[in-house]
């Protein structure tokens, strides 16, 4: 188990300084955000990725996972999804699906995280969603196996799957082990739910983790480990249990200002808390 720490909380700095930087700060590893002003697709051919490559193994750090969720280069946090109207803006998510899965590939990072769909459109039903969604899946799914790289799904709050109830037929559905699901413990935490009976219910399909604080009030805000509200100790002793030995990154991207300071003061809380669990 590896614990990293996302280059979202880094926008304000280019991919090779935020790896630079994650590295310096004492973390194993770097989940990367595949969108600007980091590692977007269209702008990274094989001399660009060739110095990501070279930068992570000068630093030392594992790839943990490559964010796929985000489109700001071509949308917003969400958009294009997978269950827009419009079979256009739903290839536009396909084909960046696509081009992360090859970048793993070619970085040795063994998992990227997709969202659950998208915000539900106006004029579609949740069944008429769910199908977009799998049609969409059933597009990269094939490429994923090819190459070896798990398609992990991000359930999030406000989006077509926020809940255990939601994401579990999904993935129960689809019946292969290429498609998981890249488990935020602040996101089970504001849909309501205990995140460490989420994980116990989720646990066979879970290859990657997001960790992050959230506020007692459950508001979808990422806050710095130990300023929020979330029992962590309950879920270090349940992936202790359950001998979790994939990789988890620390998600801070409402740091932009002070991503340094905000992993530091995470990583202080964090170290004694995984020691208690027995987790490495």
């Amino acid at each position: 188990m590896v614990l990293g720490y996302s280059t979202n909380a880094f926008v304000k700095f280019s991919l090779l300084d935020s790896i630079a930087k994650i590295a310096d700060l004492g973390f194993a590893g770097v989940e990367i955000m595949c969108d600007q002003p980091h590692l977007y697709p269209p702008e990274y051919g094989l001399q660009e990725l060739e110095k990501v490559k070279a930068a992570l193994n000068q630093h030392g750090l594992t790839p943990t996972n490559l964010n796929s969720f985000t489109l700001f280069a071509v949308g917003d946090t969400y958009l294009p999804s997978w269950i827009e109207p419009d079979a256009g803006r739903r290839k536009i998510r396909v084909d960046h699906t696509l081009a992360c899965l090859e970048i793993a590939k070619f970085l040795g990072c063994a998992n990227i995280s997709v969202p659950p769909g998208g915000p539900m459109e106006k004029g579609l039903t949740r069944k008429q969603s769910l199908a977009l969604f799998h049609q969409g899946i059933d597009q990269v799914l094939p490429r994923a196996e090819a190459l070896g790289v798990q398609l992990l799904i991000e359930p999030e709050p406000d989006l077509l799957m926020e809940r255990t109830s939601e994401i579990k037929p999904f993935v129960q559905e689809i019946q292969c082990t290429s498609v998981g699901i890249n488990f935020d413990i602040g996101h089970f935490f504001c849909a309501g739910e205990d995140p460490a009976a989420a994980f116990e219910e989720l646990f066979q399909w879970i290859g990657h983790m997001h960790i992050e604080d959230i506020a007692s009030s459950r508001v979808h805000n990422h806050l710095i480990i130990g300023e929020g509200a979330i029992d962590f100790g309950s879920v270090f002793d349940a992936m202790r249990r359950l001998n979790y030995a994939r990789d988890i990154s620390l998600e801070l991207y409402p740091y932009v200002d002070t991503p340094v300071e905000a992993g530091a003061g995470s990583l202080e809380k964090l170290k004694p808390m995984l020691v208690k669990a027995g987790l490495s």
